[in-house]
C-alpha cells in the first residue's frame, strides 16, 4: 500500500498556515497543474497531481477535518471521512469568490475551459457555447515629438479578423444548421472519472460549443471569421510618451461573443533638436562670445516656433534658462512642461587683424598683459 504524503507538504505551507493561505496556494497550484494546461504528454500526470493537491485542499480548508487530521493524521481521515465524502464535503467554490472580484478566480477557469468542480455542478445543455469574445489585439504607432505634444487623431491600418459575411459567424453553409455534438451529446463538456474524482474538461471535438458543423461555408470554412485589413481613427491625447498605451474598446478580432479590445502602443520619433525629460524639453542654443559678454536677445527653437529669449551680460557658457510652459502638457491634464535652454558660448578659432587689436586693448584695459594667443586662450577657458 502506497503511503500517502503529508497535507501540508503537498500543498508546501506549514502547519501554522492560515485558511487563505491555504485557499492561495491551492489557486496557484490547481492552475499551474490542471490537466487542461498541459501538453498532452503531460496530462496523466498532471491530473494525479491535481487529485493530489485537491484532496489536501479538500481536508485542510476545513476546520473539522483538518483538526483531525493534525491529531491522527492519515488514519483519522480515512477513518472518519470516506474519500468520496472528504472531496462532496470540500467547499471549492469558496476558494474562488472570497477574492472580492465577484468569482474571479472561477471565471479564470471557465474562460480557460475549465470545470475545477469536476461534476459537482450540473452543467446540462445551458453549459454549452460558451461564447467568447473576439482576441485582443496590439500595435505600435510611431509619432513625432510635435503630434506627442499636440494630440492628434490618426488612422492606422490594421489586419484582423472579421465576421464572416456570408454565414454571419456561424460557420456554416447559409441554409444549414449546426447539429449536437457527438461526443459530448451538447453540453460542450466531458467528464474524466477515477474513483471518487471526476474532472470536467471542454470537449475537444466540438470545443465547449455543443455543436458541430456538417457543411461548413464556403468563404470562411468552417471559422465564421475572415481576415481582413481595416483603418481604424485614434484619437492619441496631448502628453503622450513612449510606451504608453492606449485601448480602444471593440476594435480587436470579431469573435462570438464580441469584438476584443485594440492596444495602441505609443512610439515617439528621436528628434533632432529637443530631448525630453517627463513633460520638459531640453535644447541648445550657441551665441556669441560678445553676446555673451554684453548680453541681448537670441532665436530659440520651440515646439510652436521660434521665440526670442534675453541673455544677459556675462553669461556663462552651460548656463540654463527656463521658458515657461513651453514643454509637453501632462497627459492627464496637470499643466504643462517647461523648456530647458542651455546656452553654449563659441569662442572664435581665428581672429582678424582688427578683432585682434580690440581685444588686445580690452585685455590691457583689464590689467591683463598681452602676449601671443593668451587673451584668446583665457577666454576660451573662461566659456569652456
Amino acid at each position: 500500500m502506497t503511503t500517502k504524503r503529508d497535507y501540508y507538504e503537498i500543498l508546501g505551507v506549514s502547519k501554522s498556515a492560515s485558511v487563505d493561505e491555504i485557499k492561495k496556494t491551492y489557486r496557484t497550484l490547481a492552475l499551474k497543474f490542471h490537466p487542461d494546461r498541459v501538453p498532452h504528454d503531460q496530462k496523466k500526470a498532471a491530473e494525479e497531481k491535481f487529485k493530489e493537491i485537491s484532496e489536501a485542499y479538500a481536508v485542510l480548508s476545513d476546520p473539522e477535518k483538518r483538526k483531525m487530521y493534525d491529531q491522527y493524521g492519515h488514519a483519522g481521515i480515512d477513518q472518519r471521512y470516506a474519500q468520496e465524502d472528504i472531496f462532496r464535503g470540500a467547499d471549492f467554490s469558496s476558494i474562488f469568490g472570497s477574492m472580492g472580484g465577484g468569482g474571479m478566480f472561477e471565471d479564470l477557469f471557465a474562460d480557460l475551459g475549465f470545470d475545477i468542480f469536476g461534476g459537482g455542478r450540473s452543467q446540462g445543455r445551458a453549459g454549452a457555447g460558451r461564447q467568447r469574445r473576439g482576441r485582443d489585439l496590439e500595435i505600435t504607432v510611431n509619432i513625432s515629438l510635435e503630434e506627442a505634444a499636440s494630440g492628434l487623431e490618426k488612422t492606422i491600418t490594421v489586419p484582423r479578423y472579421e465576421m464572416c459575411p456570408v454565414c454571419s459567424g456561424s460557420g456554416a453553409k447559409p441554409g444549414t444548421k449546426k447539429s449536437a455534438c457527438q461526443q459530448c451529446h451538447g453540453s460542450g463538456r466531458v467528464v474524466v472519472s477515477s474513483g471518487f474524482f471526476q474532472l470536467a474538461q471542454t470537449c475537444p471535438r466540438c470545443h465547449g460549443q455543443g455543436e458541430t458543423i456538417q457543411t461548413p461555408c464556403p468563404e470562411c470554412r468552417g471559422e465564421g471569421r475572415v481576415r481582413k485589413t481595416s483603418n481604424i481613427k485614434v484619437k492619441i491625447p496631448p502628453g503622450v510618451d513612449t510606451g504608453s498605451n492606449l485601448r480602444v474598446r471593440g476594435e480587436g478580432e470579431a469573435g462570438a461573443g464580441g469584438r476584443g479590445d485594440l492596444y495602441v502602443i505609443i512610439d515617439i520619433s528621436r528628434h533632432p533638436v529637443f530631448e525630453r525629460r517627463d513633460n520638459d524639453i531640453i535644447t541648445e542654443v550657441t551665441v556669441s562670445v560678445t553676446k555673451a559678454i554684453l548680453g541681448g536677445d537670441v532665436q530659440v527653437p520651440t515646439l510652436n516656433g521660434h521665440v526670442e529669449m534675453k541673455i544677459p551680460p556675462g553669461t556663462q557658457s552651460g548656463k540654463i534658462f527656463r521658458l515657461k510652459e513651453k514643454g509637453i502638457p501632462d497627459v492627464h491634464g496637470r499643466g504643462i512642461g517647461d523648456e530647458l535652454v542651455r546656452v553654449n558660448v563659441e569662442i572664435p578659432t581665428r581672429l582678424n587683424s582688427e578683432q585682434r587689436r580690440l581685444i588686445e586693448e580690452f585685455a590691457r584695459a583689464s590689467g591683463e598683459s598681452v602676449s601671443k594667443d593668451s587673451f584668446t586662450d583665457k577666454i576660451k577657458k573662461t566659456f569652456r
